[in-house]
């Protein structure tokens, strides 16, 4: 085919390529951002799980939780480190955050220079008054619950 034969110019096949370009990097952009914001959605659903099961006061659950062992009962011994006692004492109605009665899972964030790090931390706001938040660990490989190495400032 020679030069001169070339097919004709069709501007609407070139808007049709230019749409479908454009659909598919603003798609792109699109999940990409749904994905960013959601990166620490599956720790904010088990400390979600954990609170509401504090809030019921069904504790033994939240231990379950805590530990992402609902069959903790099965083997007591094997949370010898921080038995059900002492997280009655820290959790339960006379411990620090009392009687939770509201609870709202704030933010998430892993600790400073720790890249992508093991885990992450989820704020907590317990009993919507109250200044100071509840900071919990989640281990993002078993989604086990602990204290935080950090502590840090949501706003």
């Amino acid at each position: 085919m020679p030069l001169l034969d070339a097919p004709e110019y069709d501007p609407s096949r070139e808007r049709r390529r230019t749409t479908l370009i454009v659909s598919i990097v603003a798609l792109v952009l699109v999940v990409g951002a749904l994905v960013w914001f959601n990166r620490y959605w599956p720790e904010k659903r088990v400390v979600n799980k954990f609170f509401a099961a504090l809030q019921k006061q069904d504790f033994e659950t939240a231990y379950g939780i805590y530990f992402a062992d609902p069959d903790w009962r099965q083997h007591q011994q094997k949370y010898g480190n921080y038995p059900y006692s002492e997280f009655w004492k820290d959790w339960g109605p006379s411990g620090e955050w009392g009687v939770i009665k509201s609870y709202n899972v704030y933010g998430a964030h892993t600790c400073p220079g720790q890249g992508s790090g093991s885990g992450v931390v989820v704020d907590v706001i317990v009993n919507e008054r109250r200044a100071k938040h509840a900071q919990v660990w989640v281990e993002k490989s078993d989604k086990t619950l602990s204290s935080p190495p950090c502590e840090l400032l949501f706003q």
